[in-house]
């Protein structure tokens, strides 16, 4: 009779134990709703747009490389084939660069493609046709947190996506929330705090979901909090408690 209630009352014991020890995986998966061959049309077209201190890229060029020539800015001389390498344009505090020949041009707040059609615009008087490409220099975007590898993350191309930039972090550990991340995003001073949800397919419309260069990426920790260590210290305590009770069980079951 004694042998059994001691070894009921150890299975309840080391079963106890192990609960508090242990920590359930919680909100893991990502577009969790999304059903098998579901197609989902993406019609999330952001653009990002140019911000003071970005620092980009203009080359302008034509049937006639001579006519173009006065609106490309390169530093340096072509010497043993090596060429000059093309100077980039910083957006100043008013917003604007300082193109050659035409003067100030104000891009802040513009796309890509608004750019280009602007600088077409002011071109017209010099260039016919003129192909105008831009990219950005300093597209970067930072993800910090319960993530494997925070940090800051050049991009290359002028488009990310928030899955993307959590594939260069190495992903969230089982310990940051997928539900609730922030996506903290400025523009010439103001920031704009945003919220998405990776669990569920309609992240795939949120206005975050393509992130623009210099957003800042936070995963928060889960409820419980804890860290690794602690979850390690608290096995480490479980099972030292569990040696113990064993040990004590067995002496009293020797004894009886």
């Amino acid at each position: 009779m004694y042998l059994k209630k001691a070894n009921r009352a150890l299975a309840i014991v080391i079963c106890i134990v192990l609960l508090s020890a242990c920590t359930s995986p919680k909100q893991v998966v990502y577009f969790e709703d999304a059903q098998e061959f579901e197609t989902l049309v993406e019609d999330n077209d952001l653009e990002p747009k140019f911000k003071v201190d970005d620092l980009i890229s203009i080359h302008i060029s034509t049937l006639n490389p001579e006519a173009s020539a006065p609106f490309n800015l390169f530093r340096g001389s072509e010497e043993g084939g090596i060429r000059p390498e093309q100077v980039n344009y910083l957006i100043d505090k008013d917003g604007e660069i300082d193109f050659p020949v035409i003067g100030k041009v104000k891009i802040a707040g513009l796309t890509s493609s608004e750019t280009k059609k602007l600088l077409t615009e002011r071109l017209s008087d010099y260039l016919k046709n003129p192909i105008i490409n831009i990219r950005i220099r300093n597209f970067t975007v930072t993800v910090l947190g319960a993530v494997n590898r925070p940090g800051t993350y050049s991009v290359n191309g002028g488009q990310i996506t928030i899955m993307e930039a959590l594939g260069y972090a190495g992903d969230v550990t089982i310990k940051g929330r997928r539900d609730n991340v922030m996506v903290i995003r400025d523009f010439n001073g103001t920031k704009v705090y945003n919220r998405i949800n990776l669990n569920t397919k309609a992240a795939l419309k949120s206005p975050v979901y393509y992130l623009t260069q210099n957003d800042v990426v936070y995963i928060e920790p889960n409820k419980s909090g804890k860290t690794q260590s602690t979850l390690d210290q608290r096995a480490s305590i479980a099972v030292s408690v569990l040696s113990v009770l064993i040990t004590s069980t067995v002496v009293l079951l020797t004894r009886n």
